[in-house]
């Protein structure tokens, strides 16, 4: 499962594979926390993040929701996504 961003100490990856699970989605670590956050609709799906770490992901994902979709279509035909800027 491929990095695709890092900043502050938290690590976005995503999976791909030709039968990767709907909805679309990403595997964020912080730590010892794990979470999988909905790229549709920010929600937590699964596992948790500390608040704070939660508010900068969910804003990293809104300034890149159309490249972690891009993402996301690739995944699903089982290429490799690519790097998306990290938060500033």
């Amino acid at each position: 499962m491929p990095t695709i961003s890092m900043f502050f100490g938290i690590i976005i990856r995503m999976y791909y594979a030709p039968k990767e699970h709907n909805p679309a989605h990403i595997h964020v670590y912080y730590n010892d926390f794990v979470a999988v956050v909905s790229i549709e609709n920010f929600e937590i799906m699964q596992g948790n993040l500390p608040t704070k770490q939660l508010r900068l992901v969910l804003a990293w994902m809104e300034i890149h929701q159309e490249e972690l979709m891009a993402n996301w279509n690739l995944c699903l035909n089982g290429e490799k996504p690519f790097k998306i800027e990290s938060l500033k």
